[in-house]
């Protein structure tokens, strides 16, 4: 698996000119994959929008290697990198520590009197949000981290990760008017518990809307 990155030349606003919508950014992520495109044969492309001392990142993580000219298509020229994820996934082992990142869509599924499946709804309060998380943490192969005041360890454990954004995108459907997506992004601390359903949720991310910017969690190793 490979994880690329390019910095999106936000600077320059009629190359960018597109990028209005989550479908625009799915768009150039999926004609990074030339080779994809013409063999018919599509992998799942996770990928996110990350912002780092005000430069703005477009993220990938691909079974593939992208087209390093077409992942820079929005991108500052000559900012683009493609590093192999195998081996760091490989290397990963059960309890280790590790910073986390990870932008999602919390949802929950409200049922409806008469109708065989439910209504998927978004989470809106930072409280819902967090213990979406919470609850996903285990089957997804990791534990968060508590932590307790150094000034005061009288208190009680908190658990050592912070919603860092919220915003609602907006994504332009086919059929019907366009939808704004909750969009959330978690930092924090955690341990892995289980190595193979954690490889799963990185290389598979966490959560709904995966073609359009969410589940993607990246983590670095605490030393």
């Amino acid at each position: 698996m490979y994880l690329s990155r390019v910095q999106i030349d936000i600077n320059d606003r009629y190359k960018t000119k597109d990028l209005t919508h989550l479908g625009a950014f799915h768009n150039w992520v999926e004609q990074s994959f030339p080779t994809e495109i013409s063999t018919g044969q599509r992998s799942r492309h996770l990928w996110r929008i990350d912002v780092l001392a005000g430069k703005e990142y477009l993220l990938v993580l691909s079974e593939s290697k992208p087209d390093l000219g077409l992942l820079e298509t929005y991108g500052v020229p000559g900012t683009a990198i493609i590093k192999s994820y195998t081996k760091f996934l490989a290397d990963i082992h059960e309890g280790q520590l590790m910073q986390f990142r990870l932008t999602a869509n919390p949802t929950h599924t409200v049922t409806r009197p008469g109708k065989k499946q439910g209504r998927v709804m978004p989470h809106v309060t930072v409280a819902q949000q967090r213990q979406w998380l919470i609850e996903r943490a285990e089957k997804s192969g990791f534990q968060l981290i508590e932590q307790v005041p150094e000034n005061n360890p009288e208190q009680p454990a908190t658990l050592a990760f912070d919603i860092v954004n919220r915003e609602w995108p907006m994504l332009h459907r086919k059929v019907g008017r366009g939808v704004r997506l909750s969009c959330v992004t978690f930092e924090g601390l955690l341990r892995v518990s289980d190595i193979d359903d954690f490889k799963h949720t990185l290389t598979n991310g966490l959560g709904r809307e995966k073609a359009f910017g969410m589940g993607l969690m990246t983590v670095i190793p605490e030393a």
